[in-house]
Parts: structure tokens; C-alpha cells; sequence
């Protein structure tokens, strides 16, 4: 809850930061310490860290409006910004190489994205940019005979390994990063979104002031180096431009439901 004093320089007296990340990619809570110390002290508020590893959790409580503040990945922050309104004011650290590519086994005969019609495909967790939300929508118009959802990128190749699937979808970075761990299976990439994702970004809740973001707002920019870079943001650059991922999110969220479908008609 936010505090609720009449004076124009006051900061809440307490603050939800939800700290959202997939997989392979957690960030331990020790390493939000010295941020959450900082905050506390420039604020003068107490600070709630709560780290989530489940999309399907995060999602809940963007869509209730339960954080104050977001640490959040591209796929999230798209539907934070869009759904929720909130505001996103820095960009996350990131890797240059997020684009969204489709897997297949090397020996596969699908060699074109249509050639996927009527067969399976591994996606990661709804709130997942190039897990989930951009690979349906360059599948849209497909009805393919089933969508399974894997934890993470790794379990994805293990299902396309194992012939569980017939395809799967991640980033190419994180493609890069797993294939060395399967020896007895060789991949090909299908196919390679040609938008660059951008990166996550650090977002406010409409439900603070414009006062109160304007404090928090500043307290962000202004923090060292080391404190910033063990958080995982960049301050004084300006937010990621998500108009293009939330174009495809909200097109894909008006099918979600006939995406657990079997078979699953995408359109």
C-alpha cells in the first residue's frame, strides 16, 4: 500500500518491486541487496523485494497492478505497458543477439514455416517475447496439431531431441547457448524473426503519483555504477520502443485461448 501524507515530497512508505526473470536467466535476490538497501535509504521507504520465476505468476500480478516497480523482460514489459498501463523509464541490461528463431532436427523434411501446419511445436511460458508471443504470431493463419509449453529454452530442445515435438522456439541466443549440450542431435534453424527484440525494461505502476515517480524516477538515475549493474538496468538512457512487440502481443493475446487447443487453430 502507498502511503497517503498530503505533503508534496512525500515517498511512499512502502514499495512492491517485482523482479521477473526465465529460466537460465535468474538473478539471485542477494544480488538486488545493495539496489533494495539504497532505495529504502533514498525513498525512506521499506522496500518488498519479490523475485518470480513463473510468467504465469507475473502476469497475475501485472494485471493487478501488485508491483510498484518492474524488472521486467521484453515479452512482459510489451503487456505491462499495453494492459496495465504502466511506464517503463529504463532499459534492462541485454544481450545483441534477442531475435526469435524456430528450431527443427537437422534431418527434419520441413524446410518452410507452412510446412509446420498439423504438426507439434514447443513454445516457452506466455510472457516469453521470443519464447511465445512472436513464434505464434509468425505461425498465425497455421492449425497446428498441438502447442506444448516448456519451462525453459533447454527443455525445449530436449523435446525436439527426444522427437516429442516437431519444432521449437526460443531466442537465438539462448539456441547458441543450449545446442552444445545436446552431442547426439543436430538442429537447423527454420526460421529467423527479423525484428531485433528489445530489451527488458524497468517499469512504474500507474497506481503511484506522478509525484511519487518522479521520486523514484530520480533516485534510479541517480544510483552508482556497481549498484545499477548488479540490478541489471542502465539509468539515464531511455526506455526500449516496444510499439512493435506490443502490436504482436496484443494480436496473439486475442487468440490465446485456441492456442491450448488440440489442434490449434492459430487465427
Amino acid at each position: 500500500m502507498l502511503g497517503g501524507c498530503q505533503s508534496a515530497n512525500v515517498s511512499p512508505s512502502k514499495l512492491s518491486v517485482g523482479v521477473v526473470s526465465y529460466g537460465e536467466s535468474q538473478l539471485s535476490i542477494e544480488q538486488y541487496s545493495k539496489f533494495k538497501e539504497y532505495l529504502g535509504q533514498e525513498l525512506k521507504s521499506v522496500i518488498e523485494l519479490e523475485p518470480t520465476f513463473n510468467e504465469i505468476k507475473a502476469l497475475s500480478q501485472i494485471e493487478r497492478k501488485a508491483w510498484d516497480i518492474v524488472f521486467a523482460p521484453p515479452g512482459l514489459a510489451a503487456i505491462a505497458i499495453s494492459s496495465s498501463k504502466y511506464t517503463p523509464i529504463f532499459p534492462l541490461e541485454g544481450t545483441l543477439e534477442t531475435r526469435s528463431v524456430i528450431i527443427v532436427p537437422q534431418q527434419s523434411p520441413i524446410q518452410q514455416l507452412p510446412q509446420l501446419a498439423g504438426k507439434s511445436i514447443a513454445l516457452g511460458q506466455p510472457g516469453s517475447a521470443t519464447g511465445y508471443y512472436l513464434p505464434i504470431f509468425n505461425l498465425y493463419g497455421l492449425t497446428l496439431a498441438e502447442i506444448r509449453f516448456a519451462s525453459t529454452p533447454k527443455q525445449v530442445l530436449s523435446w525436439l531431441s527426444e522427437g516429442e515435438v516437431n519444432a521449437g522456439a526460443m531466442s537465438l541466443a539462448q539456441f547458441n547457448r543450449h545446442r552444445p549440450d545436446f552431442s547426439n542431435t543436430r538442429f537447423r534453424v527454420l526460421f529467423t524473426d527479423s525484428h531485433q527484440v528489445p530489451n527488458g525494461a524497468v517499469l512504474l505502476s500507474p497506481n503511484l503519483s506522478s509525484q511519487q515517480q518522479q521520486q523514484i524516477r530520480d533516485a534510479l538515475a541517480h544510483v552508482s555504477p556497481a549498484i545499477a549493474s548488479s540490478a541489471g538496468y542502465i539509468p539515464n538512457v531511455a526506455p526500449p520502443d516496444y510499439t512493435y512487440l506490443i502490436q504482436v502481443v496484443e494480436r496473439v493475446r486475442q487468440i490465446s485461448e485456441r492456442v491450448k487447443q488440440q489442434p490449434a487453430p492459430l487465427y
